[in-house]
């Protein structure tokens, strides 16, 4: 049977269940990757960062699992982060998305989609929790988007570039057109970030930008094209700096009620201080994601950004 005799809804259900399972995979990935001496695949089994016992497959059911445990260790009882299903729902919301906005027939472009949403989604966690972005899905993004463009010529179909350069006789993009804009992508959204980061350096004598999130933008430019790399740091940075305004608002105000908590009339200006720096160490990885994957699945809506 066709995909697309079946029920749209239907087939995003059944693949945003597949999400749910590749969550449980994605919360492996987001604690083993930053560590040292572990990797994916060691230890060979999952287990309690507390009392370090491994668990058995009924405490792995993704979602289910932390439900019947009331989020706890079922040997000693210790907390089990809300992170770990909030991941699992999250990256079933996104696969649904990925299959609902590509359609039932179009397997290979949500496909490569929902491989993209899942390792932004790793990179924010793991540089939320660590302030570093892993190279196994920044530079591993940079293998994979050559090889999926040449898979999946569509994943460049709204880009300009690929267009241009595409010899199809429907008007579409070709497989040389769709590599040829992957390669201007990962350069595009390299070189940009690299641009500014000595830009930053040089105006404020201090690090602007890490490699981390310049291999990551890189990553994502090879799925997206060079104007939906730029999209992608636009939309980043404006959504970043709400965030690091309110994240500075939060810590002045905290700063000024532990100050009067203490019976101090002074310290505004230490709390200024306080809140600039805490508006500095904001991870950007996160927000480039949240660019990328919008670009990813909503290009037609930013397409006033072309080039």
């Amino acid at each position: 049977m066709n995909l697309s005799e079946l029920p749209a809804g239907s087939v995003a259900l059944a693949w945003a269940l597949m999400g749910l399972m590749v969550g449980s995979f994605l919360n492996v990935c987001i604690y083993r990757l930053p560590r040292e001496g572990m990797s994916v695949g060691r230890p060979r089994r999952s287990h309690c960062p507390a009392c370090n016992t491994e668990l058995g497959w009924i405490e792995n059911v993704p979602l289910l699992s932390w439900i019947i445990q009331a989020g706890r260790c079922r040997t000693c009882s210790a907390r089990i982060s809300l992170r770990y299903p909030l991941v699992e729902i999250s990256n079933a919301g996104l696969w649904y998305l990925a299959a609902s906005l590509a359609g039932p027939n179009a397997w290979p472009l949500w496909c490569c989609w929902s491989v993209v949403l899942s390792g932004l989604l790793v990179a924010s966690m793991v540089d939320f929790d660590c302030f570093q972005i892993p190279d196994e899905v920044s530079l591993g993004g940079c293998v994979l988007a050559p090889l999926a463009c040449l898979w999946v010529p569509g994943l460049q179909g709204e880009t300009l570039l690929a267009l241009v350069l595409s010899d199809d006789p429907g008007g579409g993009v070709d497989r040389v057109g769709a590599l040829l804009a992957c390669l201007a992508g990962m350069g595009v959204g390299a070189c940009v970030l690299l641009l500014i980061g000595a830009l930053g350096k040089k105006l404020y004598g201090a690090e602007a930008m890490g490699l981390g999130d310049v291999k990551l933008l890189a990553a994502g430019g090879g799925f997206v094209g060079p104007g939906g790399a730029l999209a992608a740091l636009a939309v980043a940075a404006l959504v970043a700096s709400v965030f690091g305004l309110l994240n500075m608002l939060r810590f002045f105000i905290l700063s000024r009620s532990r100050a009067r908590g203490r019976g101090r009339s002074a310290g505004i200006r230490r709390s200024l201080r306080v809140a600039r720096l805490a508006g500095r160490y904001l991870p950007f990885g996160p927000f480039l994601g949240l660019g990328i994957g919008i670009v990813l699945l909503a290009w037609d809506d930013l397409s006033i950004l072309w080039i």
